[in-house]
């Protein structure tokens, strides 16, 4: 009997057949290697999507800042550990996502910046872009219908954070 022969038999008696690779599939958790799309994405997450949208693909496990304006969910590899991505919401839809803490294994999309680059470099990569002091930190801003933000900390890239253009980038 040839394997489509076979494959016939067993779907007309009703049989499903599953592999184990077929069975296995993962919770959806925060990346740990994850790109900014500028203008698009981080992390997989754009711009108004839906709370369900996000935690279909970043999971359920979230804190929920309960200081904040807007309704903010923290993402973390570790409870209570600082390292991850957030997320804000207006509207039921995605304002803001940005990352937290400089998390290893997130870059640019075309992979010309990672999060750690100096300074000078981040500069040369994005252009010609609006600087806004955030207190500790500082925003480099490209704005197109919706805003890149790289943040300056120390001399290095230490965060990436897509959000529309009239929200405030310091976070």
């Amino acid at each position: 009997m040839t394997a489509a022969a076979a494959a016939a038999a067993i779907a007309a008696a009703g049989v499903t057949v599953t592999t184990a690779a077929a069975r296995e599939t993962k919770p959806a958790a925060l990346p740990t290697r994850a790109e900014l799309v500028p203008g698009r994405s981080l992390g997989g997450v754009r711009l108004g999507m839906t709370p369900t949208q996000v935690r279909s693909l970043w999971g359920k496990r979230f804190g929920v800042c309960r200081n904040c304006a807007q309704r903010t969910w923290y993402f973390t590899y570790r409870a209570f550990q600082p390292q991850g991505a957030a997320v804000s919401f207006r509207g039921g839809r995605v304002d803001a996502i940005w990352t937290l803490w400089s998390p290893e294994g997130w870059r640019t999309g075309d992979g010309s910046l990672r999060l750690g680059a100096d300074d000078s470099r981040v500069t040369a990569v994005v252009g010609p872009a609006v600087t806004i002091p955030c207190g500790s930190y500082t925003a480099l801003l490209r704005t197109r219908r919706v805003t890149t933000v790289y943040y300056l900390f120390g001399g290095k890239l230490w965060a990436f954070g897509l959000m529309r253009s009239e929200a405030t980038p310091c976070r």
